[in-house]
């Protein structure tokens, strides 16, 4: 009953405020993701003949990928809308006309071909930013992460993205992907994470140096 009812709550959101509810649904999942992956790296790198090192959850970084979430469930929302018109999956009888396996294969073509490359290159370059780091540092970045996140996601979305345009109404789409991109979240938090430590590490160099 407690799912109906949200289901209901957010129908009726999505209807008066379809942008704004989008925002904040993709911006509260994205950063779900982050405190999975925070604390799935803490466990990852905690060994046990090291000694314990002390952790502390790093809450800027919960935000900027709640930041980042909040900023793309507008754009993915404005995207389905667009696939909606432009790339129908029913040619006949409108919703209750078949739908077409070749027109389902195109449109996931289509997200995955424009729409995923660009959110990548959005989110690398945004925390890039909202890390506070020098242009130097996010056109590296680009060059470490961008080709084998953007394969990894080849790996896995096509297939997410299949059943989310066939069997998901336009209202729950971004919260499907959403909700199937806590894991990918985790990933991309971890390959950032990864990525920042390496850079952090760099600058101390370079600062040592002097």
């Amino acid at each position: 009953m407690a799912n109906v009812a949200l289901a209901r709550v957010y129908q009726q959101s999505f209807e008066s405020h379809p942008y704004t509810t989008l925002a904040f649904t993709n911006g509260a999942l994205n950063a779900l993701g982050d405190v999975v992956a925070q604390f799935t790296q803490k466990v990852v790198e905690q060994r046990p003949e090291e000694p314990r090192k002390h952790w502390r959850y790093d809450i800027p970084r919960t935000l900027r990928f709640f930041a980042f979430g909040f900023g793309m469930g507008p754009v993915i929302g404005r995207w389905n809308f667009f696939l909606e018109r432009h790339f129908p999956l029913r040619s006949l009888g409108g919703n209750t006309g078949k739908v077409s396996v070749r027109a389902l294969a195109r449109r996931v073509g289509a997200d995955q071909l424009f729409m995923a490359p660009i959110g990548l290159g959005l989110f690398i370059g945004s925390m890039g930013v909202m890390e506070g780091r020098s242009v130097e540092h996010i056109k590296q970045r680009y060059k470490d992460l961008y080709q084998p996140a953007l394969i990894a996601n080849w790996q896995v979305w096509p297939l997410a993205q299949l059943v989310n345009f066939r069997f998901m109404p336009l209202p729950y789409r971004v919260p499907f992907q959403s909700t199937c991109g806590v894991f990918w979240t985790l990933y991309l938090s971890l390959l950032n994470a990864k990525e920042a430590e390496i850079q952090d590490r760099s600058e101390k160099v370079q600062h040592t140096d002097k």
